[in-house]
C-alpha cells in the first residue's frame, strides 16, 4: 500500500470513530432506552441497512468471493439465500409482535417471560458465548488481510479496529451503531463495486469472465446429500431455519427491531434486508468468478494465484492492476464490514447481560438510575476485550472462515429457536420441559458436529427441532395455561 493509501484507511477509521461518537453523544442523556435502542427514533431505511450491514462481516467481503474463487466453486451459496428470506418472513410473521408487548431490551426477556429466569439465562449466556466467538473469528480474518495489506502486525491490526470500534460504542450506544453501519454498509458496497470494475477491465470485459470460467456461474445443485451445505434443499430448509434462528432470536438483531419506531417498520426493514442480503451475496461471488478469470489470464498471474480461498481477493489487491486510492479505499471497505459486526455486538452483548442478568437481581426504583447505565456502558468494554482476545487467539486459523462463522451460528442459534417456537406453540410446556429440551438439543446437535458427516446448514434445524420435540412431549404441570400474562401472547 503507498502512503495514499494508508493515509485513506488512518482518515476512515478516525472520522468513522469520531462521527459515531457525535452522532450518539445525546444517548447518554436518554437512560437504557436511548443507549440500547436509541431512543427508537432510526428511520426504517437506516434499520434495514444496520441488519445487512451488522450481518456483513469481512468474512462476507473475503471468504465468500473465496467460495467461488476456489476450484470447484460457483455461485451455489446463492441457495442459501433462498431460505434467508423465507425465513424473514416467517420471523416477522410469528415471532416480531412479541417483542413489542411492553418495554424490553433483550429478546430473552420473551423467554423469561415464558418459562422464568433459569431459560432466560442459560438462552442469554449461548447468545453470549456463540456472539464473542463468531466475532472474535471475524477479527482474526480481518487481521491477516491488514497484515498482508499494510505489513502491520496482525495483532496491532487487531487492536487498532477493536479500540476503535469499542470507542464509539461506548460513547455512542446504539444510535452510534445503526448510523456508523449506514456509512459502513456505503463503504463497503462502494469497495467491493470497485474491485468488480477493475477485474472486468483487467480480464478484458465481463463476455469474457463468462467465456473463461462458464461453470462457475452455476447457481441451483439439485442432489440431495445430507453432508452437501450446498444444495437447494440445503438452502430452503437449512437456510430458513437458520434465518427464523439468526434473526428471530438473536439479539444481536432483535435490538434493531426494538430500535424501530414500531413493529411495522421492524418488519419492513428485516423482510427488505433480505432481498438486499441476496443481491450483496452475487456480488461477491461474482467478484470469486472475476478473480479466477483474472488468475487464470496470464500464466504469470497464476503463478501468483493463493492456495488458500480466503486470500485471493486481499492478493488482488497487492497486485499492479489495483490503482492507488482504490486501494486505500477496498482496505477502508473491509475495515468498515468488521467494524459494523463488532460494534453491533458489542452493545447486543452489553444489553443482554444487563437486562438478563443483571437487572433482574435489583430493586425496581434501582433499575434505571445513572449507575447502571454507567455499568452497560463499562460492559460494552468489557465485551469489546473479550472479543478482542479471542480474535487475537484464533490469528492462525486456516480452514475456510465462513464455513466456521455459519457453522458457530447454526449450533447455539437453533436451540434458542427451539425455545421460542416451544414457548409460542406448546401452551403446557414449562421451565422443566424447555431446560430438557434445550440440554437434549445441545447434546444432539453437538453429537452430530463431530460424529456425523452433516452439512452445517442442517445444524439449526435438527437443534430447533430436538428441544421442541423434547419439551413438547414432556410438556405438563408448571407451564403456562391458556391466556397467562406470561406466554408470548400475554403483556410484558
Amino acid at each position: 500500500m503507498t502512503s495514499i493509501d494508508l493515509v485513506i484507511v488512518a482518515v476512515y477509521v478516525v472520522g468513522c470513530t469520531v462521527l459515531g461518537a457525535w452522532l450518539g453523544r445525546s444517548t447518554a442523556t436518554q437512560g437504557l432506552q436511548g443507549y440500547f435502542l436509541g431512543a427508537r427514533a432510526a428511520p426504517t431505511w437506516a434499520i434495514m441497512l444496520s441488519i445487512v450491514a451488522t450481518e456483513t462481516s469481512t468474512v462476507t467481503f473475503l471468504s465468500l468471493p473465496g467460495a467461488a474463487y476456489k476450484e470447484g466453486g460457483d455461485l451455489r451459496y446463492l441457495q442459501l439465500t433462498i431460505g434467508y428470506i423465507l425465513g424473514r418472513f416467517l420471523v416477522a410473521g410469528v415471532l416480531l409482535p412479541a417483542y413489542f408487548r411492553g418495554e424490553i431490551y433483550s429478546a430473552y426477556e420473551v423467554l423469561g417471560q415464558r418459562f422464568g429466569g433459569s431459560v432466560k439465562t442459560v438462552a442469554s449466556l449461548m447468545f453470549l458465548t456463540m456472539r464473542s466467538l463468531g466475532d472474535g473469528l471475524r477479527l482474526a480474518l480481518t487481521s491477516q488481510v491488514i497484515h498482508l495489506l499494510t505489513g502491520l502486525d496482525m495483532t496491532a491490526s487487531i487492536l487498532v479496529m477493536g479500540g476503535a470500534t469499542i470507542l464509539y460504542t461506548y460513547l455512542g450506544g446504539m444510535t452510534a451503531v445503526i448510523w456508523t453501519d449506514v456509512i459502513q454498509f456505503v463503504v463497503y458496497i462502494l469497495g467491493g463495486g470497485l474491485a468488480l470494475g477493475i477485474l472486468t477491465q483487467a480480464v478484458g470485459g465481463f463476455e469474457a469472465i463468462i467465456l473463461a470460467e462458464p461453470e462457475k456461474f452455476r447457481v441451483f445443485h439439485l442432489n440431495f446429500a445430507w453432508s452437501d451445505p450446498f444444495n437447494l434443499w440445503a438452502g430452503i430448509g437449512g437456510g430458513m431455519v437458520l434465518s427464523m434462528a439468526t434473526h428471530g432470536t438473536d439479539q444481536l438483531m432483535v435490538q434493531r427491531y426494538l430500535a424501530a419506531r414500531g413493529p411495522r417498520q421492524a418488519a419492513a426493514a428485516l423482510i427488505t434486508s433480505g432481498f438486499v442480503v441476496a443481491g450483496q451475496f452475487a456480488l461477491f461471488l461474482v467478484i470469486g468468478v472475476a478473480l479466477a478469470a483474472y488468475f487464470a489470464s496470464d500464466p504469470a498471474l497464476a503463478v501468483t494465484a493463493p492456495a488458500k480461498a480466503d486470500a485471493a481477493f486481499a492478493t488482488f489487491l497487492t497486485s499492479p492492476a489495483m490503482p492507488t486510492g482504490v486501494r486505500g479505499v477496498i482496505v477502508a471497505a473491509l475495515i468498515a464490514a468488521a467494524m459494523s459486526t463488532l460494534s453491533s455486538s458489542l452493545t447486543a452483548s452489553s444489553a443482554s447481560t444487563v437486562s438478563d442478568l443483571i437487572l433482574p437481581c435489583l430493586r425496581p426504583e434501582a433499575r434505571r438510575s445513572k449507575t447502571v447505565l454507567r455499568l452497560s456502558m463499562g460492559l460494552t468494554v468489557v465485551w469489546g476485550l473479550v472479543q478482542v482476545g479471542i480474535g487475537w487467539a484464533c490469528v492462525d486459523i486456516r480452514s475456510q472462515a465462513i464455513d466456521n462463522v455459519l457453522a458457530i451460528a447454526s449450533l447455539g442459534a437453533g436451540l434458542i429457536l427451539g425455545l421460542f417456537l416451544l414457548g409460542t406453540f406448546v401452551v403446557p410446556a414449562g421451565p422443566r420441559a424447555a431446560l430438557i429440551g434445550l440440554l437434549t438439543g445441545a447434546a444432539v446437535i453437538f453429537g452430530a458436529k463431530f460424529g456425523l458427516d452433516l452439512a452445517f446448514p442442517w445444524f439449526a434445524p435438527l437443534g430447533a427441532g430436538t428441544v421442541f420435540l423434547v419439551g413438547g412431549l414432556l410438556a405438563g404441570p408448571g407451564g403456562s395455561p391458556p391466556g397467562s400474562s406470561s406466554s408470548p401472547g400475554g403483556t410484558a
